[in-house]
């Protein structure tokens, strides 16, 4: 059903189930604040559904569920169908890095009696977003002995926060001049992690008092920072959004909304005509480069793995099943905002509540570097979508000049299958409070069901 609202269409039982649905969605995204922690998430879920690691088994047949993590910030699962594996996989790709604040490898020191933080951003951000505001610190720290610490600082209410100061508007005129893109600097995301001084220390007290409760809680040194990958966040849970309860409000919509309902339409399904596939990664935010984001070997590699399982080893049959395979790159969409209409062309925006969005095309200064899925292919989505009455809409991100953006969808366009992106419509994208209608979330978890089985 194109363009029609999903809860004027809805009945109390279908009400039930949206509902029921974005509780789990809620819990996940409560959890997952980073990509070690979605992973570790989604594998708890998996094996929950039957999932095995695909090193514990020595051949694949009809039926097998397996998983494959990648450097503990990827992960690819595979539903193995009816058909081999050179016809095709049935694939459904997302993103569970987002936008945030990364610890620099020296990040701490003291300054005029307060501890201080060093970050570097990740992601494209509006800085002033993410000041007074209470933060949370995830992520591991490794020691040279091969020992790895969890890091968790924010997250129960018994703990303490951390956060960035913003001056006080009594004393911001000339701040306030400033346009929004400097008026806060870069340099000064500092979090502030501490002001008590050390008794009988002369020199950076408070900064020695620090590292003396990180060595007590964290069996820490200084230099281990070094080799650590903390991440700043906001603290907090997920939560309804709305008198109506219609829609969620959280950290890190995108694209780990994406994520959890196309990790659960594979993990939902029985066992498919075609191999189904969710595959989870990470750095879509910064280009998808590196080991563990979508331009990595670690999925192409994945396959061939799965072929040799099936006793398939000629190099043409990893280029078959990587052409033949089709893919929904699973990534959020900018919603119309009716405070700002001016950046959107309504005919071509997403809109609450109007079911998953199909993106044929994304970029920016002339749909750069896009996938632009081909005509045949959307209409073969479009004919799924109609035969399973799922809401779907078409969207651009925005007026052709206002900017722009990418998904991963080009980058498996490259091994020459069809993609189209399609995900979940946000509001406030990459802020540290995005919004999320409910119906939107259960839609596109129905519509990548409907996919892995056609």
């Amino acid at each position: 059903m194109y363009a029609k609202n999903v809860w004027k269409d809805s009945t109390p039982e279908k009400n039930n189930k949206i509902m029921a649905f974005c509780e789990d969605y809620k819990e996940f995204i409560s959890v997952g604040k980073t990509e070690r922690l979605c992973v570790d998430e989604s594998i708890k879920i998996a094996k929950n559904h039957g999932y095995v690691e695909l090193n514990d088994i020595k051949s694949l047949k009809t039926g097998d569920k397996v998983y494959v993590v990648n450097k503990n910030k990827n992960i690819a699962l595979f539903n193995i169908g009816t058909k081999p594996l050179t016809d095709g996989i049935r694939i459904l790709g997302a993103h569970i890095d987002s936008p945030r604040l990364d610890l620099k490898q020296n990040p701490l020191y003291e300054k005029d009696g307060f501890a201080l933080l060093d970050t570097h951003y990740y992601g494209g951000i509006k800085k002033y977003q993410w000041v007074t505001i209470p933060l949370a610190i995830h992520g591991v720290i490794c020691k040279k002995d091969g020992t790895v610490i969890n890091v968790n600082i924010g997250e129960n209410e018994n703990d303490p926060v951390v956060g960035i100061s913003d001056l006080l508007v009594h004393l911001s005129a000339d701040q306030l001049k400033k346009t929004a893109n400097k008026v806060i600097e870069g340099e000064n995301l500092d979090v502030t992690f501490g002001s008590i001084p050390l008794p009988d220390t002369k020199k950076d007290a408070v900064k020695a008092n620090i590292l003396k409760l990180l060595k007590e809680k964290y069996d820490i040194e200084e230099e281990d920072f070094i080799s650590s990958e903390l991440e700043i966040v906001p603290a907090g849970k997920a939560r309804d959004f709305g008198f109506d309860r219609s829609m969620i409000a959280g950290y890190g919509h995108d694209d780990r909304v994406c994520s959890y309902t196309s990790l659960r339409a594979l993990l939902d399904g029985e066992t498919p005509e075609y191999t189904a596939c969710c595959i989870l990664v990470d750095k879509e935010e910064i280009g998808s480069v590196g080991a563990t984001g979508a331009q990595s070997l670690f999925f192409e590699n994945t396959i061939a793995e799965l072929l040799t399982l099936t006793g398939k080893t000629n190099y043409l049959d990893l280029k078959h099943a990587m052409t033949n395979s089709i893919m929904l790159s699973s990534d959020v969409s900018a919603a119309f905002d009716p405070l700002y209409p001016d950046v959107s062309d309504k005919k071509n925006n997403a809109f609450f509540g109007n079911g998953v969005v199909f993106n044929k095309y994304t970029g920016a200064r002339g749909k750069s570097s896009s996938n632009d899925a081909n005509p045949e292919y959307m209409a073969w989505v479009r004919n799924i979508m109609d035969a399973n009455n799922i809401h779907y809409q078409t969207s651009e991100l925005g007026k052709v000049d206002q900017g722009g953006g990418g998904t991963i969808a080009y980058i498996l366009g490259n091994y020459n299958m069809n993609v189209i992106d399609a995900g979940v419509p946000v509001l406030n994208m990459h802020s540290p409070m995005e919004i999320v209608s409910k119906a939107d979330v259960y839609e596109s978890y129905i519509a990548y069901m409907a996919f892995l089985v056609k």
